[in-house]
């Protein structure tokens, strides 16, 4: 694999199958800026509150919670009653906030062309996409589906679930490749679809840079990452001494690493203790943190050293998003996604399985992420520089700076393979 230029890739899918009164007025604000940095700050919120769920599984951990989230708004616009509520709920905005299917996309539409840009030259690449895979023939409300074409750019493409379901699920699979270079293959497993599936619901994004301040591949020596108090393993550690963000709050320390085009940032969140990680899991509040690193982050000369990794993680997200706050969803007799096809039969989520990748180098950042929806029916000043070495386990964020998104989020547990 090229080590030239760091990418992240992320697919997201809602997929939906036989069988959700609407939230009140939009929340205050119509400007863009004001609803991109609410969608900015539920998506953060969901982050730390699904990692806070995810924490509890060994080893590494690495997953998406913008495109996620992307992928449950598309769900959310066509759910109704107690079942959106508590789907908006979980996807991280305030409960005092009612919002209406309509604000919904607009708002997550206004969002995603923050991210794509106004198409002048940036120095990285960062694009989104999203579709829908609906079953042929089927009568979705066109409402619904004229919704998320104007506001996701989701396009419905006809498949046939019900009599070639392994050539829907290739064409899906397909289309996934393509958006995220080919970086999340057989996203969709064999057996996840049925034959009652009724639509599929796609979210991809794409990103693509290198370090602003690239570390020297001569530079990298293999060194001890402890992986436990008095456990270690042999790694290849990158080392350069350069002008970073970075925060020392005491128990834990925060390097802010920014892309080409300073726009976005890998943050790491190293506890001072090597076995310090749980307890800064535990006491990690999406709040608390990014109002640490906003107030806190100073640019200086530090001396770094960061393990080169690469880890990859596949999770299965119903029952954790159910434990969450949104049972409804995935109850069969209960849930109401009925703004998609008037209630004509019931619809409801099946299963959500989450597949992430990432690789971590001189030059950059590569990392890919996908997300398959199942819905069924039936600054402080030193004479010298600071060190953060990063030779134990840590968080590790990758964010947005403009709107301050969590993008990426992940945990290093273990950087050998």
């Amino acid at each position: 694999m090229s080590h030239v230029f760091g990418s992240l890739a992320l697919a997201a899918l809602a997929v939906l199958s036989v069988s959700a009164s609407t939230p009140a007025a939009p929340p205050p604000g119509g400007a863009p800026s004001s609803n991109v940095t609410i969608v900015s700050e539920a998506a953060n919120r969901f982050a730390f509150n699904l990692y806070g769920q995810l924490k509890g599984e060994a080893g590494n951990l690495f997953f998406s919670p913008q495109s996620i989230q992307t992928a449950l708004a598309m769900a959310y616009c066509g759910a109704r009653g107690e079942t959106g509520r508590q789907m908006v709920s979980v996807m991280g905005f305030q409960e005092d906030r009612p919002i209406r299917p309509e604000w919904m996309a607009a708002a997550c539409g206004e969002f995603l062309a923050a991210l794509r840009g106004d198409g002048k030259p940036r120095a990285y690449e960062l694009s989104a996409a999203n579709a829908l895979w609906g079953q042929k023939g089927y009568d979705f409300l066109p409402y619904y589906l004229a919704l998320l074409d104007r506001s996701f750019g989701a396009g419905l493409k006809e498949v046939d679930f019900a009599r070639d379901t392994e050539g829907a699920r290739k064409t899906i699979n397909a289309w996934v490749e393509k958006e995220t270079r080919d970086r999340i293959k057989d996203l969709i497993p064999p057996g996840l679809l049925q034959p009652l599936t009724r639509l599929v619901l796609v979210n991809a994004i794409y990103f693509k840079g290198t370090w602003a301040i690239p570390f020297k591949k001569d530079a990298t020596a293999d060194g001890d990452f402890f992986v436990a108090a008095g456990q270690k393993v042999q790694a290849p550690l990158m080392n350069q001494t350069g002008h970073f963000g970075y925060y020392d709050g005491g128990q834990w320390k925060a390097l802010e690493m920014p892309y080409k085009g300073n726009e976005l940032a890998m943050v790491i969140l190293l506890p001072a203790q090597v076995d310090g990680l749980p307890q800064m899991e535990k006491d990690l509040a999406a709040g608390k943190v990014l109002g640490d690193l906003a107030a806190n982050l100073k640019t200086r000369e530090v001396r770094v050293t960061v393990p080169r990794f690469k880890t990859t993680a596949s999770i299965l997200l119903g029952k954790t998003l159910a434990a969450m706050g949104m049972p409804l969803a995935f109850d069969p007799s209960q849930a109401d996604f009925s703004g998609m096809n008037g209630g004509k039969e019931p619809l409801w989520i099946g299963e959500v399985v989450h597949k992430a990748f990432v690789d971590v180098n001189e030059e950059g950042t590569e990392a890919a992420a996908a997300t398959a929806v199942v819905m069924l029916g039936a600054a402080m000043r030193m004479d010298e520089p600071p060190v953060f070495r990063a030779d134990h386990p840590f968080i590790f964020l990758i964010r947005d700076k403009k709107s301050g998104c969590i993008l990426f989020m992940g945990r290093l547990a273990n950087p050998k393979p």
